[in-house]
């Protein structure tokens, strides 16, 4: 898909760039559990507004565009070589025409330097585990339970951690 682009995201765009994360992420939690709210980090929503805040202030947040509109948005963090995808989404009405993909080589292309890349998702994001492994060459490395918490996150395996009780995987992506 070649005419995919990054743009650094806009402060005048950050308000919409969090609805449409919300809405992305909300599609697939659905899609799998109908309303269930056991899996939803603020009221109707898998992910907060201040998870994606967080991400978007210590990261580099990028619109990923499609003819010049934006169809999702990709939020990225780079120490040496070293880098974590924090958000990656699309938006439910362009799935499954390669944007995704065409976004996240974009971002490889960015940062050349990084040798290793990582991610998480909930175990449940079956679209994201494809996705990953089968379309952008990670490999599940670790399984984070309520048996093996996520060691960099604080809330991780008490009983604050309300949202993935089921786990979420930990992926690696090692560059060539």
């Amino acid at each position: 898909m070649t005419d995919v682009t990054l743009i650094p995201l806009s402060q005048a765009d950050r308000e919409q760039f969090i609805l449409d994360n919300q809405e992305a992420f909300n599609y697939g939690a659905l899609e799998e559990f109908g309303r269930r709210d056991d899996h939803f980090e603020e009221d109707g929503q898998i992910i907060s507004r201040e998870t994606i805040d967080r991400s978007i202030d210590d990261g580099e947040a990028y619109r990923i565009m499609l003819g010049g509109r934006p169809v999702g948005g990709v939020v990225i963090k780079v120490d040496g070589d070293r880098g974590d995808l924090e958000l990656l989404f699309v938006s439910p009405r362009a799935h499954s025409k390669g944007i995704g993909y065409a976004a996240w080589r974009a971002v490889e292309r960015l940062h050349p330097e990084v040798a290793v890349w990582e991610t998480v998702t909930p175990y449940f994001e079956k679209r994201n585990i494809h996705f990953y492994v089968n379309r952008c060459g990670f490999h599940i490395v670790e399984f984070y339970n309520s048996h093996h918490p996520d060691p960099n996150d604080p809330d991780a395996g008490n009983e604050a951690d309300e949202r993935f009780p089921d786990g979420m995987f930990r992926f690696e992506k090692r560059m060539k």
